[in-house]
């Protein structure tokens, strides 16, 4: 054996990240006065025990689903797009606007259009960039960046001056036709006897996420495009000797990147808010880039490292709730698990892979 097992790949190495950031945390907590253990047991409870708790968790862990899948469809092709945050806001503009200026008879009418809007916004938001980097050479990074901020602004300027009601005082758009409001997981699962999800935001996105996770796996291991995407990031010089257009391909997975991350406003903006109101995204086009790195770019590992990240919002909404503890250590703790899966990743990778070739030659 030369090389680590593709399974301590996807397992160990981030279970091993997860358990020494979650050890670094714990120090942190018991700096602050705070017992540990007892904040990990609140975590659990309020996150894991209760069916609301379920109901906010699986509500984050779609907004990281479509923002994690965003990342990975970049990472395949060996860019970084850094503008899920962006493209999440305009594709919220898209569904904002189909939702208040076309009568829908039923949510599932609206929610088939709304698909394609966010999609098209989020895709039309990631064009630019993408076109910029194929066509003149400037980085994906710098660009993405810069465009998260013209869409706020743009987003501002359009809820301020354009599609505020009357009267109202807040950025944000009047509430949609009740036609339009999506099925909450209250709604769904809910009876007389057994109130379930009461009060929390998850709803049918949720199933759509998941079914985004299907399609991506689809895309990129049963497709020629998704073949020629992950070629392409391999080498591109190999996809050129090929006949595969780099520029073709920089494009196509750049808008299918925005597409995703614009799709991530279904669930906010239709599905929680029930109307487009600013800062809806909360960060979670960024976090999309952890999920992503920590589910190495595999629809499972998205899933599963998304529904980690929805574990720690929620989890640690109920310790600054319930604890001393303030609500930036979450911020502290959330971080030192994107630095230990992905910054750190070699610290954890390169010993296991020495452990793992020297008894493989043991074994020999």
């Amino acid at each position: 054996m030369d090389k680590m097992p593709a399974w301590a790949d996807a397992v160990l190495v981030p279970l091993i990240s997860i358990l020494l950031a979650a050890i670094l945390s714990a120090l942190v907590i018991l700096a602050i006065g705070e017992n540990p253990v007892e904040a990990f047991n609140l975590m659990v409870e309020g996150a894991l025990m209760r069916s609301a708790g379920w109901g906010y968790t699986l509500y984050y862990t779609t907004n990281f689903i479509f923002t994690g899948l965003c990342a990975a469809v970049a990472f395949h092709a060996k860019m970084f797009n850094i503008g899920g945050e962006g493209q999440a806001m305009i594709g919220g503009l898209g569904v904002a606007l189909v939702c208040l200026f076309i009568p829908f008879p039923h949510w599932t009418v609206a929610l088939l259009v709304a698909i394609v809007a966010a999609g098209a916004f989020g895709a039309l938001w990631a064009l630019i960039p993408a076109y910029l980097q194929a066509k003149r050479g400037s980085h994906i990074v710098i660009t993405t960046i810069m465009f998260n901020f013209i869409a706020s602004a743009v987003l501002n300027y359009v809820l301020v001056n354009l599609l505020r009601p009357q009267g109202a005082m807040d950025p944000a758009t009047a509430r949609f036709p009740e036609a339009t409001q999506l099925p909450t997981f209250q709604d769904m699962f809910a009876t007389a006897d057994n109130p379930l999800f009461r009060g929390s935001p998850a709803n049918v996105t949720f199933f759509l996420a998941v079914l985004a996770c299907v399609a991506f796996w689809f895309l990129m291991w049963r497709t020629r495009l998704g073949y020629e995407i992950r070629a392409f990031g391999h080498s591109e010089s190999a996809v050129k000797y090929a006949g595969i257009s780099p520029v073709r391909i920089t494009i196509v997975a750049m808008l299918i990147s925005g597409g995703l991350a614009g799709m991530m406003a279904l669930n906010t903006t239709m599905g929680e808010a029930e109307r487009l109101v600013m800062n809806a995204t909360e960060g979670a086009g960024f976090i999309g880039i952890a999920v992503a790195l920590m589910g190495r770019s595999h629809p499972v590992g998205i899933f599963l490292a998304a529904l980690l990240f929805g574990f720690l919002y929620q989890g640690g909404a109920e310790l600054a709730l319930w604890t001393n503890i303030p609500r930036e250590l979450i911020t502290v703790i959330q971080a030192l698990v994107i630095l230990f899966t992905g910054a750190l990743d070699n610290m954890v990778r390169m010993p296991l892979e020495r452990l793992f070739v020297a008894l493989g030659r043991k074994d020999a």
